[in-house]
């Protein structure tokens, strides 16, 4: 019987399927030719909090040589893939596990800059496990992303903590409390409703009250906005922040477009960003 390390040796690439895109691409750019990368939830349209696997994504991760996976209860369809496609040999990265994340906590992980450094360490760590003869093929693929890829993105990061560190901002949910963190910015929205957001729950009515405070009094200089989890609750602190002037800036949970990189989609992101808070701060 041909095992699955001995299939690698002989095939030309890894076969790599990441549940998210956005780990997907960063897969991607570190395998160069030496990997294949499939997605499984790549449409910005798709909620991936409610995602439903097809046969087909079975098939795929039962073909994959390595599995990256979100985890923290994000992706709780994932695992189930990966055990009812038991492969000996198969490496599987779940990046909650990696990152120290228990469960309950901010699944977002790849809106923390930090974290994104750490998943591309152990994604070419994995790589030259799999494929020792191109370690050092996907070193040099690393330095490339690191220096120059993610360059803007690195550069916006360190932008805007300096510009607007302190700043008071509002968000739809907790997708953008790791990044806001990493910004230095006072994100003021409760996280009891960051979270309720997130997981699908309904917030309380006390966090809905000290919400509408804050926009009401313009307590925020900036609202940043889901579009791909917009609530009723959401749609509603959305417009009143509009009609209070207050700077609206829109995130996504996956690559917006779809065929954009992980580093263009966060540039984009955060050029918005910038805009949103020079005009809600004036500067």
């Amino acid at each position: 019987m041909i095992t699955l390390l001995a299939a690698i040796a002989a095939s030309a690439q890894i076969h790599v399927v990441a549940a998210e895109n956005f780990w997907g691409s960063i897969a991607a750019q570190l395998g160069g030719n030496r990997v294949q990368v499939t997605s499984v939830i790549s449409n910005p349209a798709t909620d991936p909090h409610d995602y439903e696997p097809t046969a087909l994504d079975a098939r795929t991760f039962a073909g994959a040589q390595m599995v990256i996976v979100n985890g923290v209860g994000y992706d709780p369809w994932a695992p189930k893939l990966i055990a009812a496609n038991p492969v000996p040999g198969r490496t599987v990265l779940t990046v909650g596990d990696l990152v120290g994340i228990k469960p309950g906590g901010n699944p977002h992980r790849w809106y923390s800059p930090s974290d994104v450094q750490k998943v591309i360490d152990a994604v070419v760590r994995d790589y030259s496990t799999l494929d020792p003869k191109d370690a050092t093929y996907f070193r040099a693929q690393k330095t490339q992303l690191v220096t120059r890829g993610l360059a803007p993105y690195t550069h916006l990061i360190a932008t805007i903590k300096r510009r607007f560190g302190g700043t008071p901002v509002g968000a739809s949910e907790s997708i953008f409390a790791p990044l806001a963190q990493a910004l230095g910015l006072r994100l003021v929205t409760p996280p009891s409703f960051l979270k309720a957001i997130s997981e699908g729950t309904e917030p309380t009515a006390a966090d809905k009250t000290t919400i509408d405070r804050q926009i009401a009094t313009k307590q925020i200089k900036v609202w940043v906005f889901n579009s791909q989890n917009s609530t009723p609750d959401v749609a509603r602190l959305t417009e009143a922040a509009r009609k209070k002037g207050i700077p609206i800036t829109t995130i996504t949970e996956t690559l917006t477009p779809a065929t954009a990189t992980f580093e263009q989609w966060q540039v984009r992101q955060l050029q918005a960003l910038v805009l949103a808070l020079a005009k809600g701060v004036r500067r």
